[in-house]
C-alpha cells in the first residue's frame, strides 16, 4: 500500500512543539508581527496584550506562533478553563489563590450606587486583598454624621469619594469640615460617574452636553438615542463595557488609588 501523499519528506512541515498558553507567556503572531503576552485563552482563540496595552485575538492554529524565534503550536492549558489575566482589572499584579483579608477598621465611602458598582468592578480584587470595605454614601449631606459615628483614628482611617467636588460649593464646604489627619475626602470632576468611562470604550465620540436644569442621565440618553426611561439598565450596559482601568479616565483612577493608599496607610497621612 502506498500513501496518497507524494510530497517528498524534505518538503513536509515538521510538527511544531506544543506550548500551553499560560498567562504572561510572550509570543509573536508571524502573519501580523503582533507580539504580546497571553492574557486569555478560550476555546479556539488566544488573546494577546502588547506593551502598549493593545489587545488582539488570534485563532489557536498549528504552527501559529513564534516563541523566542521558534515556531510553536499554542494549546489551551490542561485545566481546560479560561486563562486568568496576570493582572487585576485595576492593573495591579494578580495574586493567584489569594483569600480576602479580614476587613480592616478603615473604610471607603463612595457617593452613589453606580460609583460603588464601578469601584467594585475595577478595584474589587485589590480591595479584598487589602481588607478594605467600600460602603455606599447616599449623599454628601450625610457625611458629617457618618464621620462622627465612625470616629476616624490612626488604625481606622476613613476615605470618601464624592461626585463633582467644586471649590466654594456646599458640598465642598461639607467635605472640608470633616477632613482631618485620619479622614480624607476627594472628588472627581465629573457631573456623574458615567462620564468617568472613556467614550471610546462605549463607541461614542464623546459625552454630550446637557442643558442646565435638565436631569443629566436622561439628557445624555436622549442625545445618544439610548432608552431614557430606564437609566439603571443603561448604566448596567455601560458597566459591562468596562473591563479594566484602561476604560476609565485618569482623573477617577488617581482619586480611587489615593483613597486606597490612604486607608491602607501606604500613602501617608
Amino acid at each position: 500500500m502506498y500513501s496518497a501523499d507524494l510530497t517528498p519528506p524534505w518538503k513536509k512541515q515538521q510538527p511544531a512543539p506544543e506550548v500551553a498558553a499560560e498567562p504572561g507567556l510572550v509570543v509573536e503572531e508571524p502573519g501580523t508581527g503582533f507580539c504580546g503576552a497571553v492574557i486569555r485563552c478560550e476555546a479556539g482563540t488566544v488573546t494577546l496584550e502588547d506593551r502598549f496595552g493593545k489587545h488582539r485575538v488570534f485563532p489557536l492554529e498549528p504552527r501559529g506562533f513564534l516563541l523566542e524565534g521558534r515556531v510553536v503550536t499554542l494549546v489551551r492549558p490542561a485545566s481546560g478553563g479560561p486563562v486568568r489575566p496576570s493582572r487585576t482589572a485595576s492593573g495591579s499584579v494578580a495574586v493567584p489563590g489569594a483569600r480576602a483579608r479580614v476587613a480592616r477598621a478603615g473604610r471607603i465611602y463612595v457617593e452613589g450606587r453606580h460609583d460603588a458598582e464601578l469601584v467594585e468592578k475595577v478595584w474589587g480584587d485589590d480591595l479584598r486583598v487589602e481588607g478594605v470595605v467600600v460602603e455606599y454614601l447616599e449623599g454628601v449631606d450625610d457625611l458629617p454624621s457618618i464621620v462622627s459615628s465612625f470616629a476616624p483614628g490612626p488604625d481606622a482611617r476613613l476615605g470618601v469619594l464624592v461626585d463633582h467636588l467644586v471649590p466654594g460649593t456646599k458640598e465642598w464646604r461639607i467635605a472640608q469640615s470633616v477632613t482631618s489627619e485620619h479622614a480624607l475626602v476627594v472628588g472627581h470632576p465629573y457631573i456623574d460617574i458615567w462620564e468617568a468611562v472613556k467614550p471610546s470604550s462605549l463607541g461614542i465620540a464623546g459625552w454630550p452636553r446637557v442643558p442646565h436644569g435638565q436631569d443629566w442621565k436622561t439628557g445624555v440618553c436622549r442625545a445618544l438615542g439610548w432608552p431614557s426611561q430606564n437609566t439603571g439598565a443603561v448604566w448596567q450596559a455601560i458597566l459591562k463595557r468596562v473591563t479594566s482601568y484602561k476604560d476609565l479616565e485618569p482623573e477617577l483612577l488617581g482619586r480611587v488609588e489615593e483613597l486606597i493608599d490612604f486607608v491602607t496607610g501606604s500613602g501617608g497621612a
